[in-house]
């Protein structure tokens, strides 16, 4: 079993994300189950939503507190939120940020770094910062539990209209494509 935690804020398709990815690996033939997290439902709120993929069937339907992969839309959140917490030990950050790996404060539990500049690439899809579909193609890029053709079936299935289908189709590759993966050895670093 995966299991994936996204962290975003309210107005930002969080929960939306996780939904379309949800699809996507059901597409795929694997199981999965999607568990938002409201609290109070204002714009700008933080959010999160979890994921568990599997092989078989499951029955969990609590959030995750011991998630293998964080991914964080926003990069104001790590200042707000601990989007770390109960990361597994060699687990996966798939951050939206501009910044470069050793400009961030990475935690000992990760081992792999997936950087996308999604607020560039959204303001040159969208002239504005939805982030969420870019950071879907990040995620496919750095874990390959999921293709970008079955994200993009996904994306077709959700009700988009016309442009904007469109345009998170190419939100999505070039997410993908834009995307940069550190893989950070710890035997090196201790």
């Amino acid at each position: 079993m995966f299991e994936v935690r996204l962290h975003g804020r309210g107005g930002q398709g969080t929960v939306l994300a996780a939904g379309i990815l949800a699809k996507a690996v059901v597409a795929e033939g694997r199981h999965v189950v999607a568990i938002p997290q409201f609290g109070f439902e204002r714009r700008g709120a933080p959010v999160a939503a979890y994921l568990r993929i599997s092989e078989r069937p499951m029955r969990a339907m609590t959030n995750i507190y011991a998630p293998n992969c964080v991914v964080c839309i926003d990069s104001s959140l790590p200042r707000v939120v601990d989007i770390f917490a109960g990361l597994s030990a060699g687990g996966v950050l798939v951050q939206a940020s501009r910044r470069t790996l050793g400009e961030l404060k990475i935690p000992p539990a990760i081992a792999t770094v997936a950087l996308c500049d999604a607020v560039a690439i959204a303001r040159e899809v969208f002239g504005r910062p939805i982030t969420n579909t870019v950071m879907l193609g990040a995620f496919a890029r750095v874990t390959g539990l999921v293709s970008l053709e079955a994200l993009d079936q996904a994306l077709v299935e959700t009700s988009f209209r016309d442009a904007g289908l469109v345009q998170n189709r190419r939100a999505l590759a070039l997410g993908h494509a834009r995307t940069v993966v550190h893989r950070i050895d710890r035997k090196e670093a201790a």
